[in-house]
């Protein structure tokens, strides 16, 4: 009889399990890989051999298909045979966090691997990171530049131990090896180098450390201001990693959902109530902690004074993240702690919110890449995503495989950085290159059109355009298997099938179209990428719209007020929550993605509906520029914080309740019984739960996401299903 098995069964201890089960049983015949799959033959029991399989499957193997055949052949033992190239539509395991049998050798003084950075076994470490090719075997990796010296490879045959066919077992005799070096790119040689690099961190001074899938930068956290001023980031948030789940505590307020997954073999940096870390995310309520991943992470801590360090991606911001020793020296830290192993697939931190158990993706990568979605067509279809934040996509055999998190497209690095991933998963998803259709934004101006149109002319297919809001409503709707929803598309912005921009939207979406039933106001955009970066313009054009003159006067005034008609128009909920924020003095500049909405968002969590405004709404439209003229009456010259929260929450909260109404109107009318919300806004915690309630309170049920990034990184996801289903 012969199995092939599917799923993620490479690179995870699938086959030494097996031939383990096999011998216990006394069957003969073999395992082997093949392709992305596991093949195996025995000559009996196989209902048996099966369960027992399920039964003691290893922690990060998952099987989603096993095949059947007949294979009378005849065998006298079982073995496992070396790889053979075949099917590649399998899973491919992701980068996991060490496990405790690894953390415990690490730090045990009569273990060869005592101190051994890079200590890993068959169910925990770098995967999808450092694998170059399937089947996934040693030489098929960044590992095959380390022949394993004669005790790990008596490990590595010996099917008995956990590092049975282990493909990125080593040891201090033949792994590789950190070495610390200065600002000048002084080797100063790799004994004791995490040790020398901790106590160098410890007096304040600041780091690169290179990891599985890129490079961090780091300092202690009383160093944050000058690293800061140093790396010119002068409010964005900060990723935090703690020494251990007790000094999480410490930081923040974690509930038990969210100890689970900082503690999860996936090791993400979680969004978590802080406590004690303002200087981290000024301005925020929340801050990003994770906990140590590698053996390296591990090591650090051992020899730090501190318990937190920040821990945040080495990159210019929106670039890709930083992966060459070359590179690395251009950052211009104090020291350096690089490795000699390569990085053949940059994958940065994934980074999640927790809200009523869903996990919302603000950046899916380590840890969950690649992580396909089942879906019902065949074609090869190449999808690229919109232009900030964003992943790529590709369908193959009934899956749709996402890239890791890609960037900001406006940087050459990043819209190279693209076209890799995209060609990794092809590479490792489809035996010979057959591709049916390439899919894009509508954006003119989106730079990932580049990518799309050089795919396109390679393999001779066709390209397509996707509403952007379209691909975020359908994104929703292949990962909760809906054919049809009406969803809330909440974000930034986002090019619109009418020529303007949208971003406060009311779809009815299915696989062939979508209808707008209704929306936000347009307003002006004044001087457009300029008015996102500078929400001042959006409150000077709100307020001119009504015969009221603010913020700017003269000559200023003057020159935007002539821009006004030519500028673009429109009806985003990112851009009202910007005006909202910048209007009440919560936040005038944007200095990173999203920040005035993002530092409003703890004014919405803490405020009462104090104040009512009448909204007006004619056919599915609603007026916003009246709603400030009305807030700008009821205000006071003054305000305490708490006056800010009320004015905010009432302000918007009029706003989401016309939107809910319009979305569950519709929904009743035409017998839908799903409201799906979808869009970077809907990472505003306070928002949805406006809108969760109006939704519950009308009988239907709120749909949200749980694996497909929210924002812009689930853009690809939706626009591979549209045209797929095409």
């Amino acid at each position: 009889m012969k199995l092939i098995f599917e799923g993620i069964v490479q690179g995870v201890g699938f086959r030494p399990t097996i031939y383990r089960i096999a011998k216990k049983m006394d069957l003969k015949g073999y395992v082997l890989n093949k392709g992305s799959e596991v093949e195996v033959v025995i000559d009996k029991n196989k209902d048996e051999f099966i369960r027992q399989i399920k039964k003691n499957l290893p922690s990060i193997a998952k099987i989603t298909n096993i095949k059947t055949s007949k294979d009378d052949r005849v065998f006298i033992d079982f073995k496992i045979l070396h790889s053979k190239h075949g099917s590649r539509h399998s899973q491919i395991p992701s980068d996991v966090g060490i496990c405790n049998d690894c953390i415990n050798e690490l730090f045990n003084k009569n273990n060869k691997r005592y101190m051994f950075p890079f200590t890993n076994c068959t169910v925990c470490g770098a995967r999808y990171s450092l694998i170059k090719e399937v089947p996934y075997d040693r030489e098929r990796t960044s590992m095959y530049k380390f022949p394993l010296c004669v005790s790990c490879q008596k490990e590595y045959m010996n099917p008995l131990n956990r590092r049975y066919h282990a493909q990125t077992i080593s040891c201090p005799e033949c792994g590789p090896i950190y070495h610390l070096y200065d600002n000048s790119r002084k080797d100063l040689g790799g004994k004791h180098a995490i040790k020398r690099f901790a106590n160098q961190l410890d007096e304040g001074k600041t780091g690169v450390i290179k990891s599985w899938g890129g490079m961090h930068l780091c300092c202690n956290l009383d160093e944050i201001p000058r690293f800061r001023e140093w790396y010119n980031r002068p409010q964005k948030a900060f990723a935090i990693m703690v020494k251990d789940i007790k000094t999480a505590v410490k930081y923040a307020r974690i509930s038990d959902d969210e100890k689970k997954l900082l503690t999860s073999k996936n090791r993400p940096i979680v969004l978590v109530e802080k406590k004690n870390l303002d200087l981290a995310s000024p301005g925020l309520d929340n801050v990003g902690l994770f906990l140590p991943y590698t053996g390296l992470h591990y090591l650090l801590f051992n020899h730090l004074k501190t318990d937190a360090l920040v821990m945040t991606s080495s990159n210019i911001p929106g670039e890709a993240m930083i992966t060459s020793d070359e590179d690395a020296f251009s950052i211009d830290a104090d020291y350096y702690l690089l490795h000699n192993r390569d990085i053949p697939n940059r994958v940065d931190d994934s980074v999640i919110r927790i809200w009523k158990g869903n996990y919302f993706f603000l950046r899916k990568s380590r840890g969950y890449v690649p992580d396909p979605l089942p879906i019902s067509y065949d074609s090869h279809i190449i999808s690229v995503g919109a232009g900030e934040n964003i992943c790529g996509a590709f369908s193959s055999d009934k899956n749709i495989f996402a890239t890791q998190y890609i960037g900001n497209s406006k940087y050459y690095s990043t819209v190279v950085f693209l076209e890799e991933a995209l060609r990794h998963i092809m590479n490792l998803t489809m035996k010979k290159p057959d591709i049916d259709g390439v899919v894009m934004d509508m954006h003119p101006g989106y730079e990932t059109r580049v990518v799309a149109r050089k795919f396109a002319d390679e393999y001779n297919v066709p390209f397509f355009e996707v509403q952007h809001h379209w691909a975020h409503a359908v994104s929703l709707q292949v990962e909760q298997f809906l054919d049809e929803c009406v969803v809330l598309t909440l974000d930034g912005l986002g090019y619109g099938s009418d020529g303007k921009f949208w971003g406060g939207e009311i779809l009815y979406s299915n696989y062939d179209d979508f209808k707008r039933i209704g929306h936000l106001e347009y307003i002006p955009l004044i001087g457009g990428d300029a008015a996102t970066l500078d929400p001042r313009r959006l409150v000077f054009a709100i307020f001119k719209k009504f015969g009221k003159e603010i913020v700017f006067k003269g000559m200023e005034a003057e020159i935007l007020s002539k821009l006004m008609d030519k500028s673009p128009q429109i009806s985003s909920l990112g851009r009202v929550l910007d005006a909202v924020s910048c209007y009440l003095n919560i936040c005038c500049e944007r200095t990173y993605d999203g920040e005035p909405a993002m530092k409003l968002e703890r004014y919405l969590a803490n405020g009462k509906p104090k104040y009512s405004f009448d909204v007006d709404v004619k056919n599915g439209v609603i007026g916003t520029i009246d709603l400030f003229r009305q807030l700008d009456e009821k205000i006071n010259k003054f305000l305490s914080g708490q006056n800010k929260a009320d004015y905010a929450y009432s302000f918007i909260k009029s706003i989401i309740d016309q939107l809910s109404t319009i979305a569950i109107d519709y929904a009743k009318i035409n017998d839908i019984k799903n409201i799906g919300l979808s869009g970077g806004v809907t990472y505003n915690t306070p928002i949805n739960e406006m809108i969760e309630k109006q939704v519950k309170k009308a009988g239907l049920k709120l749909v949200v996401h749980n694996k497909v990034p929210n924002g812009d990184g689930g853009i690809a996801i939706g626009q591979n299903a549209i045209i797929g289903n095409k």
